[in-house]
């Protein structure tokens, strides 16, 4: 080398950070699963749910219900990451059609290429990005459907991801919206509600015990013009409000309390009973005769709307079968994916 050069200055190329990555950015062999097979089944075999990934409950059960036959037309009201329409497309056998909807406009565009990867494009897929409780209008451009899927679980993209502000264990802006580009986020939804209809929605869509305490103290913040705005700040005032419990205790308390507050926030900015309802109302239209349907729910709020709906409208007349009880998932598919475990699946078939 000339003594006049300069020496070249190589940089370091940033390394996974070790096996348990603290920041969501730093996961990218999760978020690459095609790239690091190995990786992703070895987080999936420790029960966990890989970075930037999503696995489908009780295929099986609904594969086995839906008894999917080529030819035929279906909708995925909520495709997420897409795992069920890839089962339900692949029952298809390339004759007939797919669709699927998304309110994500995230998540929705990588799904789309995921599944045109795996080699089902718009000659038998159509993805729409709509809110499932406008399955009329889709049902009249393309329906009636032969079988229908509606998945209520929020995906696991979403929850993991700290930007969408779904999960107190990471930073993140608190938002919770699965439309970012449309209403209000849980942070400004907190910044104007009054003390006593936040005590409602905590109680009413998440049954959370410290209703009275988490709402007093979001108002006494407000008031000194602390707005709650991140996610780790809701996260602190849960931890502040909960000092009466023993501190063996406390880690495990704290934790149900952040799980129960933050979904009620997400249900409320999202108004996902009012869209399940819409859904309900609206589902016998979509159908065609002897079409079939199922559905997951997640808490007992969505499963109460939904065994309420199929039994009333089995009275009337217009489905001839409903699930007697819920359909559970398996001991081993609970051990596998741990988010599997308050799933609960009701179906219905048209007469």
């Amino acid at each position: 080398m000339d003594n006049n050069s300069t020496p070249v200055q190589h940089k370091r190329r940033i390394r996974y950070s070790g096996t348990h990555p603290k920041r969501y950015e730093e996961k990218y062999k999760e978020a690459n699963p095609d790239k690091y097979v190995e990786t992703i089944e070895k987080v999936i075999s420790k029960g966990n749910t890989p970075a930037g990934m999503h696995i489908s409950i009780c295929v099986k059960e609904i594969l086995d219900f839906l008894q999917i036959k080529p030819g035929q037309i279906g909708l995925d009201a909520t495709l997420g990451y897409g795992g069920h329409t890839l089962e339900m497309l692949k029952c298809l056998d390339h004759k007939g059609h797919m669709y699927g909807l998304d309110v994500d406009p995230i998540e929705i565009v990588k799904t789309k290429e995921r599944l045109e990867k795996q080699g089902f494009g718009e000659d038998i897929l159509t993805i729409k990005q709509m809110n499932f409780k406008d399955i009329d209008i889709i049902a009249r451009q393309v329906g009636p459907f032969d079988f229908m899927l509606a998945d209520l679980g929020v995906s696991s993209m979403q929850i993991d991801n700290p930007k969408r502000g779904f999960t107190y264990k990471y930073d993140g802006p608190l938002d919770l919206r699965l439309n970012p580009e449309k209403g209000i986020s849980a942070a400004d939804r907190l910044a104007n509600v009054t003390e006593e209809e936040l005590v409602g929605m905590l109680i009413e869509n998440a049954d959370e015990p410290y209703a009275e305490k988490i709402a007093h103290k979001v108002i006494n913040m407000r008031q000194a013009k602390k707005n709650i705005t991140t996610t780790t700040e809701l996260r602190e005032l849960i931890e502040s409000v909960v000092t009466d419990i023993p501190k063996k205790d406390r880690k495990e308390v704290v934790k149900k309390t952040c799980q129960r507050t933050f979904q009620a926030l997400r249900i409320d900015v999202n108004n996902e009973y009012e869209v399940l309802y819409d859904f309900l109302e609206k589902l016998p239209e979509a159908l065609a005769p002897n079409g079939r349907v199922a559905i997951l729910t997640f808490h007992s709020g969505e499963d109460r709307l939904v065994k309420k709906s199929f039994k009333a409208l089995k009275k009337a007349g217009i489905y001839s079968e409903i699930s007697e009880g819920v359909i559970r998932p398996t001991m081993e598919e609970c051990n596998r994916n741990p988010r599997a475990r308050s799933t609960k699946m009701r179906w219905v078939i048209k007469a």
